[in-house]
């Protein structure tokens, strides 16, 4: 059959190109992997919890800190924890916390408790101690507390005797705060 009159049709024969010079065929395209919209939300989650997790672990932290450090903010609030600590509840690391690291000079408020716990085991007795108005008074860049101690004793619920000791406790201001540095009984 003849191309129609006018047509741009070759008449030449189709000619096509040998196999072997033909271009390699393409490779199969890569399969396409799935939108995982699920996971990476997942992914978003888990990493947010983790931020969160770890900022509550440093606010837990902060918190604990401040909750569980010996308040040494003020001359009388170190003696009133010092005299808690050291006379009452008798506990020497609780009130170590309280006193210079150089120890000080708390010979006469060590001698006091020796003196209380003597009593205890040779009367059989049980012995209180309580404290007064806390009097600050400034010395230099140090202060002084005065106090005065209420010693009272008891046998079976039946008070047995008491009495009263003025003592001053001198006071230093460190780098972390006041701290005990001297105790004394006055009068």
């Amino acid at each position: 059959m003849q191309p129609p009159a006018g047509s741009q049709v070759s008449r030449v024969p189709a000619q096509r190109t040998p196999p072997e010079q033909m271009a390699p065929p393409a490779p199969a395209p890569l399969p396409v992997r799935p939108k995982r919209p699920l996971r990476t939300v997942l992914m978003v989650v888990a990493g947010v919890l983790a931020l969160l997790c770890a900022g509550g672990a440093v606010v837990g932290f902060v918190l604990y800190d401040r909750a569980t450090a010996p308040d040494r903010s003020a001359p009388d609030v170190v003696v009133a924890n010092y005299i808690q600590a050291y006379l009452i509840n008798r506990n020497d690391a609780k009130a170590k916390e309280f006193t210079c690291s150089s120890g000080g000079d708390l010979d006469g408020i060590r001698a006091l408790r020796a003196e209380l716990e003597q009593r205890e085991a040779n009367f059989d007795v049980m012995i209180k101690v309580s404290w007064g108005p806390l009097v600050r008074a400034q010395e230099g860049n140090d202060e002084s507390v005065t106090t005065t101690l209420a010693i009272s004793s008891s046998q079976d619920g039946q008070p047995r005797s008491s009495r009263r000791e003025a003592w001053r406790f001198a006071l230093v201001d460190n780098h972390d705060g006041w701290r005990v540095c001297g105790a004394e009984k006055i009068g």
